[in-house]
């Protein structure tokens, strides 16, 4: 029987498998090797001198203390740990977080020194997260983390990242001596010249030792610990409370029979105070008011949805004014978890859609495609590898917003031509004075109005008069639905640089999409000698012009005309909310078309009384006004006398017409 010692512990890596070593000194004067299997568990002892030549070890005649092997690294066998394990000790929103910390590479390292293992994981602005385990043999002993997060309710996510570093990857745990093993090595000189080094190369150290010296010494020293920075300095909680006074205010609305309450008009200005603060460079203030604000609008949404209410315009500017403060906000990689988890619950929870600022979130600013587009390189699929999304526009937008805020005007060129961003490519060439390139790439490709409209106003600004209107007259004859604004704009322009030609063509352009009687006796005006033949096309034009905005203004033209019967046919069969254009086409046609008047004023004044609608029978009575006066005016004083006495016959018993009668001197 050989009786062993084992004197130390040691770890070795070979051939990809696991061993642990432990050195024994046997009674009979032999270094014996004990390996044991770090997957399988199983072991055996061998003899050192039975080792083959390449072995590192050397047998010592009589070794108290055998000297260290460099290639061996101490260690005790991690725990088995399971992701039962994990879930186990986490809540289900920590275990989610810390895989995503996990998949995202947030644990910065992790290094084992015996039964101690210790990481660090990144989340604070200014310093990571220090996770440390202790482990023995029979499992884990202590599990702590430097973060906020209270361990009696489960571990946090930076501890979750760190179990699932130990358990998927654990070959890249960096182990190392402990410090104990490391100054066992070392005597009382050799200890005093290492601090001594350490301070020498670590000025900053001088004041950690000399508070431990104190502290071993027993003489107690007060200092103070730095606070964490906050990463906003504006207080969230009003606005949330706003949002819920909202709800309430929308409710009780709705409730009372108001139901022109619009709750997204309501909200609109607390969305507006956090894009405000992301136009001033603010976005972490920013992200502080949309959090609250997106909460509450969740957890409170219950209160308006039995109403009918719907969120898709809440969530629309809400994902807009999330996507503008991510991308201007500083965030480090806790933040960012922490947000996308938070949007990827509120768009299950409230079956919103926040795949805009998801998107911001993911890409940032480093986004190595985003990268080379703003560098230049500038191809078919922009900033997109794959399939280009639907809101690709709205979040190049944003980015060239904040481009332009921040004044890096050549990425904003190289952004917006690689997304089709054609209207504020243009418009920036023209801000930035490149008048002539402005106008080659407009030339090349300008396709809609608008997109000539805003490069014309630009040129305009930089006084580039001649040239603002040439893009301009372009943009007459492009699609688009801006073609009333433009040609009213291109008219006044045309006329400060004193080409009428040009001013009443447009002129003309901007009323054909929108006739007004203004620009009727303007174009009269400009026309001149030609007045008699454009009057007949103008008025043809409305004639078969059927936009809906546009009947008030024609039946205004028709009656400055006289042309009494284009304005009846507008007007005939309008409700009574349009009484008094009504009325005005009644007067002029009582002496042109008396029986249209007769017959379409007594119809409405009967609907009236005989639907007994005492409150609207004044309006009755100003209809059968219009009737008398046609049948008057007509020279059918008898047949009003007969229709009069026939109505109070039908109606006498309706006290308060018949006081109406008398009041108007209808009698």
């Amino acid at each position: 029987m050989i009786y062993a010692s084992r004197e130390r512990t040691e770890y070795l890596q070979y051939h990809n498998q696991s061993y642990i070593l432990d050195v024994f000194y046997t009674e009979m004067g032999h270094w014996t090797l004990g390996i044991g299997h770090g997957a399988l568990g199983i072991g055996h002892l061998s003899p050192l001198s039975s080792l083959s030549p390449l072995s590192p070890f050397r047998c010592p005649p009589h070794p108290p203390h055998p000297p260290h092997p460099l290639i061996l690294h101490p260690s005790m066998l991690i725990p088995k740990l399971s992701e039962f394990t994990i879930r186990r000790n986490a809540n289900a929103k920590s275990f989610q977080r810390g895989e995503a910390y996990f998949e995202a590479n947030a644990v910065l390292s992790l290094t084992q020194r015996g039964n101690l293992l210790q990481a660090e994981v990144d989340g604070n602005p200014d310093h990571p997260y220090q996770v440390s385990l202790s482990f023995n043999s029979e499992g884990l002993t202590s599990v702590k983390c430097t973060c906020p997060h209270n361990t009696d309710d489960g571990w946090c996510k930076h501890i979750v990242a760190t179990m699932l570093v130990c358990m998927r990857q654990p070959e890249t745990i960096d182990k190392r001596l402990t410090l104990e093993q490391l100054l066992n090595r070392l005597d009382h000189s050799q200890t005093q010249k290492l601090v001594q080094q350490l301070v020498a190369e670590y000025p900053q150290l001088i004041d950690a030792v000399d508070r431990h010296v104190h502290w071993i010494t027993s003489i107690p020293v007060k200092h103070r610990t730095k606070k964490s920075l906050r990463r906003h300095t504006i207080n969230p909680q009003p606005f949330r409370e706003k949002v819920r006074q909202i709800f309430r205010d929308a409710v009780r609305a709705w409730e009372d029979g108001y139901f022109n309450y619009y709750l997204s008009e309501e909200l609109q200005s607390l969305w507006q105070t956090a894009v405000n603060l992301s136009e001033r460079g603010d976005g972490n203030n920013a992200i502080a008011i949309l959090e609250a604000m997106t909460s509450a609008c969740v957890e409170y949404w219950d209160d308006v949805a039995d109403y009918g209410e719907d969120n898709y315009e809440i969530v629309q500017d809400l994902n807009k004014a999330w996507c503008e403060a991510i991308l201007t906000a500083k965030l480090s990689i806790e933040e960012k978890v922490d947000l996308q988890i938070n949007l990827e619950t509120w768009q299950h929870q409230w079956d919103a859609d926040f795949e805009l600022a998801s998107e911001a979130l993911r890409q940032g600013w480093d986004d190595p495609f985003l990268v080379q587009v703003l560098l230049g390189s500038i191809t078919e699929m922009g900033v997109w590898e794959e399939e280009i999304p639907d809101y690709a526009d709205d979040l190049a937008l944003i980015r060239l917003k904040i481009l332009d805020r921040q004044e890096r005007y050549q990425e904003y060129l190289h952004l917006a031509a690689a997304e089709g961003q054609t209207e504020q490519y243009l418009t920036m060439l023209g801000r930035l004075g490149r008048v002539d390139e402005a106008i080659i790439a407009a030339q090349a490709q300008m396709n809609t109005m608008a997109e000539a409209f805003a490069l014309a106003k630009t040129l305009g600004e930089q006084n580039s008069l001649p040239e603002a209107l040439d893009i301009a007259q372009i943009g007459l004859n492009l699609p688009g639905d801006c073609q009333y604004e433009l040609g009213i704009w291109t008219s006044d322009l045309a006329l400060r640089l004193g080409n009428r030609e040009v001013a009443l063509s447009s002129l003309i352009a901007a009323f054909h999409a929108k006739p007004s009687l203004d620009n009727y006796h303007k174009i009269t005006e400009l026309s001149g000698e030609n007045w008699a033949n454009l009057k007949s096309e103008l008025l043809e034009l409305l004639r078969i012009n059927s936009d809906w905005e546009s009947l008030l203004d024609k039946v205004e033209i028709f009656l400055y005309e006289q042309s009494v019967e284009d304005a009846i046919k507008i007007v005939s069969d309008f409700c009574a909310d349009y009484a008094d254009l009504i009325h005005r086409v009644m007067d002029a046609a009582i002496s042109k078309q008396p029986d249209w008047v007769i017959a379409n004023a007594s119809r409405r004044a009967e609907l009236i009384i005989n639907a007994a609608k005492a409150e609207s029978y004044d309006d009755a009575v100003q209809w059968l006004k219009k009737v008398r006066a046609a049948y008057l005016a007509s020279g059918r004083k008898a047949d009003w006398d007969s229709y009069k006495t026939k109505l109070m016959q039908q109606h006498g018993r309706k006290r308060k017409l018949m006081g109406l009668f008398k009041e108007q001197d209808m009698e």
